[in-house]
């Protein structure tokens, strides 16, 4: 899974080149952008990555003035990503380009079966399955935790 996982984002890195930004950079301004100014936890929620490596991938994004972090005014524990208007350009830019490395793998892979393959990896990454990745020591915490509750 890993080896397909980088070779398809070769494709993306590859036709995404001219812009400047990799395939996962991309996301990271896709989900700001449907997320409108999320915290760090809901950002690394949607991406399905921890904290420290979004931190690690949001640096050249606001080195680069796509992104902005903002202390939260309702919680000033939490900081904020938002999309600046050059970030929000970059994403209007790699739009067709998105869509032509969508194309080239789906005339090798085909479309029927690239269309399968995004719903069971959209079914992966949904947080019903989130179980599944847990460790087994936090989840009988989870399980004692909640037997706790029930019991008072």
């Amino acid at each position: 899974m890993r080896k397909a996982t980088r070779r398809v984002s070769q494709l993306y890195d590859a036709v995404l080149a001219p812009t400047g930004l990799r395939s996962t950079q991309r996301s990271i301004l896709l989900n700001i952008a449907r997320l409108g100014s999320p915290t760090m936890g809901e950002l690394a929620a949607s991406l399905v990555l921890d904290r420290s490596a979004l931190g690690h991938n949001l640096k050249p994004l606001e080195r680069d003035g796509f992104i902005g972090l903002v202390v939260d005014p309702e919680d000033r524990r939490n900081r904020l990503a938002r999309l600046t208007p050059k970030g929000k350009k970059k994403l209007e830019e790699t739009a067709v380009l998105w869509n032509t490395a969508q194309e080239r793998f789906e005339s090798k892979f085909g479309v029927v079966k690239a269309k399968a393959l995004r719903e069971v990896l959209a079914a992966i990454a949904a947080e019903e399955f989130d179980d599944v990745f847990e460790a087994p020591d936090a989840q009988s915490a989870v399980r004692s935790r909640a037997k706790s509750r029930a019991a008072t």
